[in-house]
């Protein structure tokens, strides 16, 4: 949520397409590793900053859960 430099609001870190049929309900999972946080600091250099960083999972960029979780050095 805040890092030494600024970076996009909202940025993919994975997708899957799933078909269902009405009622029909699945469960999908996702891993969030190390690396699909990483980002470049002001020296180029990739990093990752310790901090709280929030999951937004759902059908599309606005409809969407909110879940949180901490990076910790």
């Amino acid at each position: 949520m805040v890092a030494s430099v600024t970076g996009p609001v909202k940025e993919l870190k994975g997708f899957k397409r799933i078909f269902l049929k009405p009622g029909e309900t699945k469960t999908i999972n996702f891993t969030i590793v190390p690396k699909s946080l990483e980002f470049y600091n002001i020296d180029m250099k990739k990093t990752i900053e310790p901090g709280k960083f929030d999951v937004m999972i759902g059908g599309n960029s606005e409809d969407v859960l909110i879940n949180s979780f901490e990076v910790v050095k």
